[in-house]
């Protein structure tokens, strides 16, 4: 049994691989940048070591440094967790060649399946069922347009190295094509260093089936049975179930027998996922699900499958590196009960999801009904370098209905501030009447939209509560509010400040009603799953440059991968102007009305800080 172990990674990931490791007696040694000198797994690791500054491209991705780390500490092993380099061939044999075990595959099944045209010849040889789409060398735009056309919209561009919803794009119409082909072969060079493409047919009522498999040295491939992955945004996974609703025990078997094909045909070890699409519009049925990809690492919705099946997984994965046969033979394996997986990520919805950084004053996901895998705690903070993700709550019991129930309520019961999450959002999700009763397909999240919105500002029921609960916190030490007295009138009108919202309200004695926890100044309530700061308001009469007067301002620090305008050109509202990439995704920034571009100081390729005037736009004369 491997006796030492560095894991090259961070946050929620590194946290879990140590717990597991920490059971089997396996000492640990753990990686960081600058920004996460105080986070987390640095301090539950045994040992730790510096690797480089904040950005992943000059410490987490630079495998060197993270070899001579283990070989500084006298780690045995290499475990890649998820991201990062997990899937990168060259990598793995690096850490083979300096005499290290690298918890994975072998570096040729990566190569074998890190490349989606290769992987998907691969499998048509292996007689695994895959999608229509293109998959020829010819990169050229007219080519790729032109098999596009050939295919029939809507169209799906993926990154040939892409994963994790990176690289990937759906396109509706022809006039789409070039700008979404730009776009995806930027994001594709940017996280993979590779912007080569394949186009597949977009199934129009997907479900995303994926099945768990593992190998080891001595030939053996076991599935342990699919999850379902399919509400998603923006092709990334946001909450994930295991077993599959509506899967028959035929089409399961069909399914976990085509994948255990695929493992083998690349002579598999290790921990890896066989990911399908399946055409929902009959149900699922074995001859409409089709083989998409395969991912060469263990995955982050992993504890569903763990949790009915009984399975550690990062175990598995330690004993097989070991050199030790899988610890269960197939008829060993079966369901027992459901799991429901929810991905806690620091952005605000009702700000089209951007990432919120920041410090973690309060930070309490403590539910003894879930399991909850995080990679932060209270104090510290969001960085923006790295996933947005910050915990995954994970819910198990013998039905779904139940399931559902108590995920829903670990979110509600959930306190994370000031820094803004999807909490709220996912608890409108879990609740919509499609996904209850399991008919959800991956455009569910888009065809809901705003429907599923939490409010920018909180009920008046509950501002009422805030501006009592801050009038008892002795208003006498509060020289912003002149004229409050505890003995005041039982109604009032204030300002409150939500956030940097203006909210007026009245408010009266029955606010007493709510329970809020004042903090430095402020309350802090939580409603529905969304927490928000309230805070009386002190107004001078200055506004700040916002895209309602023109100017276009970083709303996160950043790099500017795209400069799509010049100074004096003419554009309209909604038009792309500049695209920022944070915490590993594109979000772009667009016209706010129709004008002439009057001052540009993005310039592609560099970093910029939160607040910085990138483009001011002035409205164009009648």
């Amino acid at each position: 049994m491997i006796q030492s172990l560095l894991i090259a990674n961070r946050g929620e990931i590194a946290c879990r691989i140590i717990r597991t490791a920490r059971e089997m007696g396996v000492r640990t040694v753990a990686v960081f940048s600058d920004a996460d000198a105080e986070a987390l797994h640095v301090r539950l690791a045994d040992e730790a070591v510096h690797i480089g500054p904040s950005p992943a491209r000059e410490s987490y991705l630079v495998g060197d440094r993270i070899i001579a780390a283990a070989k500084a500490t006298g780690a045995a092993a290499i475990h890649p967790g998820y991201g990062f380099l997990s899937e990168n061939a060259d990598f793995a044999q690096a850490v083979l060649d300096a005499g290290l075990i690298w918890v994975g595959p072998k570096p040729e099944s990566i190569r074998a399946m890190g490349l989606k045209d290769a992987a998907k010849a691969r499998m048509i040889a292996a007689g695994v069922p895959v999608t229509p789409g293109y998959l020829g060398e010819d990169q050229s735009p007219a080519r790729l347009q032109a098999e596009a056309d050939a295919i029939g919209y809507p169209v799906l561009i993926k990154a040939v190295a892409g994963g994790g919803g990176k690289g990937m794009r759906r396109v509706d119409a022809a006039q789409q094509f070039g700008e979404m082909l730009q776009s995806c072969q930027r994001e594709a060079a940017s996280s993979f260093g590779d912007d080569r493409v394949l186009l597949e047919k977009y199934i129009l009522s997907p479900r995303h089936i994926e099945v768990q498999v593992f190998g080891d040295t001595h030939g053996n491939v076991v599935h342990l049975f699919e999850r379902d992955c399919s509400l998603q945004r923006r092709h990334q996974k946001v909450i994930e179930e295991a077993p599959a609703p509506g899967m028959d025990e035929a089409t399961r078997e069909a399914i976990c027998a085509a994948a255990v094909r695929a493992a083998k045909a690349v002579d598999y070890v290790g921990a890896g996922t066989i990911e399908f699409i399946a055409d929902a519009s009959e149900g699922l049925r074995a001859d409409r699900i089709w083989f998409m990809e395969m991912n060469t690492r263990l995955q982050v919705e992993h504890p569903v499958t763990e949790e009915i099946t009984g399975q550690d997984l990062v175990e598995w994965q330690l004993r097989v590196a070991s050199g030790e046969p899988l610890p269960c033979t197939q008829d060993e394996l079966s369901i027992q009960g459901w799991a429901m997986e929810a991905r806690l990520y620091a952005e605000d919805p009702a700000a089209g999801f951007l990432p919120s950084i920041g410090p973690l004053t309060a930070f309490d996901l403590n539910d003894s009904m879930i399991r909850c895998d995080t990679g932060v705690e209270e104090g510290g903070e969001v960085s923006p370098f790295y996933d947005p993700m910050i915990a995954k709550l994970i819910a198990y019991g013998s039905e779904r209905d139940a399931v559902i129930e108590r995920l829903s309520d670990a979110l509600l019961r959930s306190v994370v501030w000031p820094v803004k999450t999807n909490g709220a959002f996912l608890v409108k999700l879990l609740a919509d009447p499609d996904f209850i009763a399991g008919k959800m397909d991956t455009g569910l999240i888009d065809r809901r939209g705003d429907a599923l919105m939490p409010p920018r500002i909180p009920t008046e029921e509950t501002l009422r509560g805030a501006a009592w609960r801050l009038m008892e916190e002795a208003p006498e030490r509060r020289p912003d509010l002149p004229g409050f007295r505890l003995n005041a009138s039982v109604r009032r009108t204030a300002v409150l400040d939500v956030d940097g919202t203006r909210a007026p309200v009245d408010f009266t004695e029955d606010g007493e009603r709510w329970f809020m926890e004042v903090h430095d100044g402020r309350v802090r309530v939580t409603e529905n799953g969304q927490t928000f700061s309230i805070g009386f308001a002190r107004f001078d009469g200055k506004a700040g440059a916002s895209a309602g007067d023109g100017a276009i301002l970083a709303p996160m620090p950043g790099r500017v991968t795209a400069v799509d305008v010049a100074a004096g050109d003419t554009v309209t509202k909604g038009q792309r102007l500049v695209t920022l990439e944070a915490m590993k995704m594109e979000h772009g920034m667009t016209a706010p009305f129709d004008g002439v571009v009057a001052e540009l100081n993005a310039t592609a390729d560099t970093q910029v800080t939160e607040g910085t005037l990138l483009v001011k736009i002035e409205k164009r004369e009648p």
